[in-house]
């Protein structure tokens, strides 16, 4: 009898009959064990509250007493107090339960009515756990679906200008913001209504940019502005636009920074279009490193353009671009500084364990030497991930006079937002007055995410590779293990070992989609479309390498992957050194010289000498004396003391020989045997000799053993590499592509490799030539490419990120070619602002069609890894950039990398160590055959260690025997990205079995947290049938520095169907005969404070699953699976009862909420409630942040306590809020810190 807020301690199912009954939950179905006289207890999956049906009570009073006192708990004030008759102790006893045994003693326990009556007050009837209740409240927590995700866009508080040339959509949740009022005036406005050089959107982006370029931030910088329009807007048009308005003003230099040095063409042309001829542009990487306004230089105004990699360039003589450009601009500069593709600069604040980019670096050092430039930060992507905004510190988000002391404290709150928080920044920016980002419309753009499957052939090639690459990695740790144990270096071996790995394998894949792109390719040009294909590695590396090793003229096209396993090979198998042969006299002498050095003086004769020289001077002699006098002596005491080591006499001192290695004395007849020849210089005794002797042996011997392991060695090498060489293994997919779709002369290529291979005329063998000819530089031959597609002389494109950043492939109404372009995405970008700016060549302002996008996969597991990473990317690029996270392409089923990704992979990795149960069953297996689990688990063991992924591997014995046991490192445990590229090298059966495994837990476990209402969904929409504003918004703060404002607005929603919407609802399903035999009015089975709950059901458009339809609260988020409809509510044949029910529950709801009267929380529980009340802070958020997290921290409920961002839309004026969501109890807290907040500030 514990209370229902301690769960009980789960028990295994084995223990069933002596430790307690087994129920099934009535949420989630699941089987539990409850222990012994524990009638009420929670069930720990779905967290339901309930009590044993009355038939298990019986069943429970008979069980022995548990040996172990059950803990005691406190007072529950939703049940009776009572004494236990035999020991006394207090026991909360539930309402209407007439017979128990008590927990502390087991004693069987009655209660007696008639006498406990006078003891308690009469009470309203006991609040039971309502089931439905605890349903809405979750579906409430989740939020509608979100609606429609962009609005087109007008300047909404400008008109100058002509329209813009295309669609131009901002994402709704940025609509819902207002930007501040327009007070610049522009000294270009005239000129620019009569050129009509830019659109109304162009021109509003000038006047608050060089409105917020009058501002300063607290810390006395200028503050800067944010262009952060996608690909194709006109970026470029528009900074020419704001040099030319600064020109007028007499700020005659300006720095412009971009990516590639060719843009600077654009630059040129874009200022010619604004009217801004005589504004000179000069390419720093053209110019000396001297003065820039020197006599011999002469550059006095204009724009000096230069890319991120001159930023950070120094001369030989050490003078850097960075120190020249400070000195031309000179001290007091207020020109402008322009930050073009500025996502270049991200990675200031890189993740834990990098080092942040010299560009990065650098970027934020211009800025902090020129307080007073006008600063414009520039990217369709510069803030798809919130830390790599750490460059624009002329933002003022963080720093003086802000709620983040510093960077890393901002990103902190950010991270701890979630997505809903990104969304706000850009919000917040915008409000500010310093930021814009409208993108070109998507309409008409066509996403396809197509699989493609691998072929037969590249199966077969597929699966040896795998293997090959786990044998190749035990004979390096074999072969690593005879070394002499240098750490380091092997370290070394495996960090370039898996990253070949990887590389390789991310080849095979690009390779395995070469078919479907062709087919892809040629079926489009069928349909009189033209084609543009995307990858990121041109396999130029691999191509030069084997032209050097096998000349120009090849049989056939270079396989990257079998020449990077090649190369892997050749530079890194560990072989041990080669040993020098070294000459036997060398050997001697050598080793003579090093004992004699080693023991210098110890000779017997040194010795003596020591012994000599201790000669005291007499009183009498002066130290001069004895000073002169010494060295003679000495050598004379020297003479004296010699004598030979055998005889011990002094006889013959002449002839005594000394040992050149030792240093002893001997007389040559003393020795056995003795000397009688000629005596040579160095001459060694023959005890020395000896020892030589041995050694030279020993040494000959260790030789020949090392020469044995060395050549075993090098043939095991060779023998690799003739495996490598007969594998199977694709071509290079660029030149593979090129070739099937009729070779360099249809196909136009924008990368960055010098050479290509092409095949031959005949048709037979392939040669490598240059990729410009006589007429065009190699500088200019990617424009030369571009020209030819846009003429339509070439109908297919070829695009690496090297060879077209900047670059327009659109179907341009300027352009001769208009058909229709078809971007086929063979290799995902990294990361998936590469992918925004891949996407973004081919849809383009000025466009007479949009494209068609196909992004392509392979079916194997570990490939989604790339897709994952551009898919966690585009979520929060739509989110950062566009204040709209949905507004990038959806990839979200492809997110793997996030934090329930990394939860999924632990449960899965401690499942496969045996050292917990696995959630679900693995592929291909059942719980009802344990042994097919326990084979996969072997399995995948085995994968797992042959991926480097266990380590310290042991066969175990005994009752182990056979059993693999090991260790995975705790980096390893969370790190999803490794789990994908090393699933990428298993043979393609094993690697979609362990990732169908860590895809099904992760639904599982993102399932748990949506049920339990911890699901970051961003922005969620709050639906209802009407929805109005209440009084007028109250503003509670207000920015000092733009004048933007906090607002709370309060709605109210009535979110209920009236009984006739819900009928006819029905009507129209069965009219339009998508009706199912179970559609229909439902009444729940169980009664709550004496009335059922009604609702509608109808089959969604997922087979077996309902949508739910309530009096109260409308359509539900979840869909109902059948089973569970028919557990919990059954059909309601009589319409009549349906309807007399349906409008009760539709009248009741519009005063309380789902608990009943006496709800713990009031009039502020809103679940369930038909007309409710709806607190939303609106405005800027940001500088508020901390006093609204703390506020909310002391919340009750834990659903309230989350920071959520909402969207209403009012009913009657369509008027749309986006904001923070403020729990009723909680408007009290967050108005009375917000405005002593605003009282510190004032």
């Amino acid at each position: 009898m514990t209370q229902p807020s301690i769960p009980p301690p789960p028990l295994p199912p084995s223990a069933g009959g002596a430790a307690g009954v087994q129920v099934r939950c009535a949420g989630c179905r699941m089987i539990l064990t409850v222990g012994p006289g524990v009638t009420e207890f929670i069930c720990p999956t779905c967290q339901l509250p309930q009590m044993l049906p009355p038939e298990l009570m019986t069943r429970v009073r008979l069980q022995p007493p548990p040996s172990q006192s059950v803990p005691a708990h406190g007072i529950d004030p939703t049940k009776m107090q009572l004494p236990c008759a035999n020991c006394k102790a207090i026991l909360n006893v539930p309402h209407g339960l007439a017979r128990f045994s008590c927990p502390q003693c087991g004693v069987d326990l009655a209660v007696d009515l008639s006498k406990i009556k006078q003891l308690l007050q009469p009470r309203p009837p006991p609040e039971e756990v309502n089931e439905v209740a605890i349903e809405v409240e979750r579906e409430e927590d989740e939020g509608g679906p979100v609606g429609e995700t962009f609005t087109d866009y007008r300047p909404p508080k400008l008109s100058i200008g002509p329209p813009h040339p295309d669609p131009i959509v901002e994402t709704s949740s940025l609509s819902a913001v207002q930007p501040p009022e327009p007070t610049y005036d522009l000294r270009i406005r005239d000129e620019l209504e009569n050129s009509k050089a830019l659109s109304c959107l162009q021109i509003e982006t000038l006047v608050y940019a060089c409105q917020r370029h009058l501002q300063h931030l607290p810390g006395a910088a200028r503050a800067g502005f944010f262009v952060g329009d996608g690909a194709g807007v006109g970026k470029g048009r528009t900074i020419a636009g704001l040099i030319w308005e600064n020109w007028h003003h007499g700020r005659r230099k300006a720095l412009w920074i971009s990516v590639g040095s060719d843009l600077k063409f654009d630059a040129r042309r874009d200022l010619d279009d604004v009217g801004a001829m005589y504004v000179e542009v000069h390419a720093l990487n053209k110019l000396p490193y001297s003065k820039l306004d020197s006599k011999s230089v002469g550059i006095k105004e204009g724009v000096v353009f230069l890319t991120y990699n001159s930023l950070i360039a120094s001369s030989e003589k050490g003078r850097s671009r960075l120190q020249q450009l400070v000195q031309w601009c000179g001290s007091g500069f207020d020109g402008l500084v322009i930050f073009d593709e500025c996502h270049k600069a991200k990675n200031l604040v890189p993740e834990a364990g990098s080092q942040p980019t010299r560009t990065g670096e650098a970027v934020v050092e211009i800025q902090a030497r020129l307080p007073e430039a006008r600063v414009i930060y520039c990217s369709a992507t510069g803030a798809s991930e919130p830390r790599n905004m750490g460059y624009m510190v002329r933002l003022g988000l963080w720093g003086a006079g802000t709620c983040f002391p510093d960077f890393p404290s901002f990103l902190g709150a950010l991270e701890k937002g979630g997505v809903g928080a990104l969304e706000l920044v850009a919000m917040d920016m915008k409000a500010r007055g310093m930021y814009v980002c409208r993108t070109l419309s998507y309409k008409g753009v066509e996403f396809e995410v197509i699989e493609a499957p691998l072929e037969a052939e590249m199966e077969v090639s597929y699966k040896p590779a795998a293997e090959f690459w786990a044998e190749l990695r035990v004979e390096l740790l074999t072969a690593s293990a005879f070394l002499n144990g240098d750490k380091p270096n092997s370290s070394q071996l495996w960090r370039l070992y898996w990253s070949s790995h990887q590389r390789f394998f991310r080849h095979m894949c690009m390779s395995a989609k070469v078919p479907a792109t062709v087919r892809l390719a040629k079926q489009a040009l069928m349909e009189d479309k033209c084609v543009v294909i995307g990858l990121q590695s041109t396999g130029e590396a691999r191509t030069e390498e084997a032209v050097t090793k096998y000349g120009l003229e090849l049989d056939d096209f270079i396989s990257g992957p079998r020449e990077l396993l090649l190369k892997f090979v050749e530079e890194n198998y560990p072989l041990p050194e080669k040993p020098e042969p070294d000459q036997e006299e060398e050997t001697v002498k050598e080793l003579q010289r090093k004992r004699h050095s080693a023991t210098p003086g110890v000779s017997f004769k040194g010795r003596v000498r020591k012994v000599a020289k201790w000669n005291p001077a007499s009183d009498g002699e002066s130290d001069e004396d004895s000073e002169s006098d010494s060295a003679p002596e000495s050598t004379e005491s020297d003479d004296e003391f010699q004598i030979c080591e055998m005889c011990n006499t002094e006889e013959e001192r002449k002839k005594l020989l000394q040992c050149s290695c030792c240093g002893k004395l001997v007389h040559p007849a003393c020795l056995v045997p003795p000397i009688t020849d000629v005596i040579p210089d160095k001459w060694s005794c023959y005890s020395c000799k000896e020892k030589t002797d041995e050694y030279i042996q020993a040494r000959r011997a260790y030789i020949v053993e090392l020469s044995k392991r060395y050549e075993a060695a090098s043939e095991r090498k060779s023998k690799i590499l003739e495996i490598i060489r007969s594998l199977d293994l694709p071509n290079n997919p660029l030149d593979d592509i090129i070739d099937q779709l009729g070779g360099p002369d249809r196909v136009a290529e924008m990368t960055g490799r010098r050479g290509m291979l092409v095949r031959a005329s005949s048709g037979k063998g392939v040669t490598y030539q240059a990729r410009n000819t006589k007429d065009v530089t190699m500088e200019m031959v990617n424009m030369h490419e571009k020209q030819l597609f846009m003429d339509g002389k070439k109908l297919v494109a070829i695009i690496s990120e090297a060879g077209s950043a900047g670059v327009s492939l659109q179907a341009d109404r300027r352009a001769l070619n208009q058909k229709r372009r078809v971007h086929i995405t063979l290799e995902l970008p990294w990361s998936a602002d590469r992918a925004i700016q891949q996407f973004g060549r081919t849809h383009r302002s000025n466009q007479a069609s949009a494209p068609e996008y196909r992004l392509i996969f392979t079916n194997l597991g570990g490939e989604r890894r790339f897709a994952s990473i551009v898919a966690k990317r585009l979520e929060s690029l739509g989110a950062l950039t566009q204040g709209d996270r949905r507004a990038g392409p959806s990839l979200s089923a492809y997110n793997y990398d996030s934090a329930y990704g990394k939860k999924a992979l632990m449960v899965m990795y401690r499942g496969i160590m045996e050292q917990d149960k696995l959630p679900v069953a693995p592929p291909g297996c059942t719980s009802e055959k344990p042994d097919t689990i326990e084979e996969f688990i072997t399995k995948a063991k085995a994968a797992l260690v042959s991926v480097g992924i266990i380590r310290d591997t042991v066969l175990g014995n005994g009752k182990d025997n056979g059993k693999l046991s090991g260790r995975i490192v705790d980096s390893d445990m969370h790190d999803v990205g490794r789990f994908l590229n090393r699933l990428l090298g298993l043979p393609p059966d094993i690697q979609n079995r362990l990732f169908e495994l860590f895809i099904s837990i992760l639904d599982v476990l993102i399932q748990n947290a949506r049920i339990e209402g911890n699901l970051d969904s961003g922005i969620v929409d709050m639906k209802a049938n009407i929805i109005e504003l209440q009084g007028t918004p109250k503003t509670v703060h207000v920015d000092q520095m733009s004048g933007a404002s906090t607002v709370l607005f309060t709605f109210t929603l009535d979110r209920g169907i009236t009984w006739e919407s819900a009928s006819i609802m029905l009507d129209e399903k069965k009219r339009d005969g998508l009706g199912s035999a179970h559609d229909g009015f439902y009444e729940s089975k169980r009664e709550w404070l004496g009335r059922r709950h009604f609702i509608l059901a109808f089959e969604s458009s997922t087979s077996g699953f309902f949508k739910i339809v309530r009096p109260a609260v409308g359509e539900s988020v979840r869909e109902m699976p059948l089973a569970e409809l028919k557990n919990k509510y059954r059909k309601v044949s009589s319409l009549e009862k349906a309807r007399s029910g349906w409008e009760d529950e539709y009248e009741v709801s519009s005063k309380q909420c789902m608990h009943g009267p006496n709800c713990k929380l009031g009039n502020y529980c809103t679940v369930g409630r038909r007309l409710q009340e709806v607190n939303v802070l609106g405005g800027l958020i940001f500088p508020v942040w901390g006093t609204i997290e703390k506020a909310l921290s002391k919340q009750a409920r834990q659903s309230h306590r989350r920071l959520r961002v909402v969207r209403l839309e009012t009913t009657s004026d369509n008027k749309r809020i986006v904001g923070l969501l403020v729990p009723n109890a909680a408007v009290e807290t967050v108005l009375q810190d917000l405005a002593w907040v605003q009282d510190i500030e004032d």
